[in-house]
């Protein structure tokens, strides 16, 4: 089952340092029933998208924790067994947990099977994104188009390889 684990750039350091994600339990995205349900779609390509995009706006909230952290994005998609990733049957389709899964123990970076990242130039629309999320939480919606604003940028593909270039 393909998951996405949203991350800053020093949390994929970390966990390229240590060798894995984790230590469990890890909040990850992934193509559950009530995304498929909301998402009305059968094309897991879509699906797969919708997901990634979830585990964005996931990143989102832990640069909005960390405001150290560079202003980009950071998802790591990682291949788990079925069953390893749950979702909370109590949410149901809760639009704030569609996609959500929970990993209970950490997964190894041979796992990863890729890296998608922001590229420098939307640094500055996330940042401004990070800074007016609890505004946005909390209905104003002038921030919600400065954070709608942060998924106007695509992230960016890379391959596991490549993530010393992306930490250094």
């Amino acid at each position: 089952m393909r998951v996405y684990v949203p991350l800053t750039l020093p949390g994929l350091a970390a966990a390229y340092k240590a060798g894995e994600l984790g230590p469990g339990p890890l909040d990850a995205y992934a193509v559950t029933p009530a995304l498929r349900e909301w998402y009305v779609s059968d094309d897991i390509e879509e699906l797969e998208y919708a997901a990634l995009n979830r585990a964005a706006q996931g990143s989102l909230r832990r640069l909005a924790a960390d405001p150290q952290a560079p202003r980009r994005r950071v998802v790591v998609a990682v291949d788990v067994p079925d069953g390893a990733a749950v979702a909370d049957p109590d949410r149901g389709l809760d639009q704030a947990a569609l996609g959500e899964v929970r990993i209970a123990g950490p997964v190894p970076m041979t796992k990863a099977a890729a890296v998608h990242v922001d590229s420098d130039d939307a640094a500055e629309d996330v940042a401004a994104a990070a800074d007016a999320l609890g505004a946005a939480d909390l209905g104003d919606d002038d921030a919600r188009f400065t954070v709608d604003g942060a998924e106007d940028h695509e992230l960016m593909w890379f391959g596991v390889q490549e993530i010393p270039n992306l930490i250094a």
